[in-house]
């Protein structure tokens, strides 16, 4: 009989626990040891953007000097909202905001693909407007969009030359939904799938009004056509789907400074890695 002794079956348990942990994707955080002059925290915004008043949050980092900021766009109608996300990037010294679109969510205003262009880059004129007061850094500013919010987050990168940074997490290429469509009945039967067009909304708007820009403007519409406009741009994309990989190759052939796709097997929340984005979001932003 072969006699283990505990010593050595502690010291098999250790390593085999060990290699598991730093072949892991997790993430250590500490509690925050405040700075009592100027301590993390949230605050609502108000932010102007047509005529109207759009609603948002800031997690403000630690600390009296401005702080890099990420910019969550979230997708349609915004059931994800990546606040988890929020959370471990202020705790590496970033604020972040959070806002939902004119139309959604309680903001004021119609809700259009378009206008949600617009919203991020009145966000951004905010953010300059009141960097002092919100402890900004306009000179880093990226974006993070998912779903719609991707789509969003492309558009509104072509129309802010002062940011350089997009992190695109399943990008609705929304135009490819509609791609065969040549009148308004077939819009509408597609809109009104339960895929698309979910079980509730809470958008200030009708199908007809928002997809109908959609049909008469496709080359807007169509990332495909963008992809030399993002040239200048630092992006990541991922999806849990091959369908964005001719975009991803289009973006790639463009792009000058630096580009990354992949494709994880997860759904569309990416429910089962959490760990793994927020790493890749922190190695994006950090870098």
């Amino acid at each position: 009989m072969i006699k283990i002794s505990i010593k050595f079956l502690l010291t098999i348990l250790l390593f085999v626990s060990t290699n598991a942990f730093t072949q892991s994707e997790s993430i250590v955080l500490n509690d925050l040891k405040w700075d009592m002059t100027s301590p993390a925290s949230s605050t609502e915004l108000f932010i102007p953007s047509g005529n109207s008043q759009i609603a948002g949050l800031i997690y403000n980092a630690n600390g009296l000097q401005k702080h890099p900021t990420l910019l969550l766009l979230h997708g349609y109608p915004g059931n994800e909202r990546n606040l988890d996300i929020a959370q471990v990037v202020r705790s590496r010294g970033w604020n972040v905001i959070y806002f939902d679109y004119r139309g959604s969510w309680g903001s004021q205003g119609k809700f259009s693909f378009k206008n949600c262009v617009e919203d991020v880059v009145n966000v951004v004129a905010f953010c300059n407007k009141y960097q002092d007061l919100l402890k900004i850094d306009t000179s880093n500013i990226v974006l993070f969009g998912h779903s719609m919010g991707g789509w969003v987050c492309l558009k509104a990168l072509q129309e802010l030359p002062t940011i350089k940074k997009g992190f695109v997490l399943s990008t609705w290429d929304i135009v490819k939904d509609f791609k065969n469509v040549s009148n308004e009945k077939e819009m509408l039967s597609i809109a009104n799938d339960p895929n698309i067009a979910g079980k509730y909304f809470v958008l200030n708007t009708s199908l007809k009004d928002l997809y109908t820009p959609v049909l008469q403007d496709k080359t807007y519409f169509n990332l495909l056509n963008d992809a030399k406009s993002l040239g200048d741009k630092q992006i990541i994309m991922i999806d849990e789907h091959e369908k964005n990989s001719q975009l991803a190759e289009k973006i790639k052939e463009s792009n000058k400074l630096y580009f990354d796709y992949s494709i994880w097997q997860t759904d569309h929340s990416f429910t089962n890695k959490r760990a793994s984005l927020i790493n890749k979001v922190l190695a994006f932003i950090e870098k």
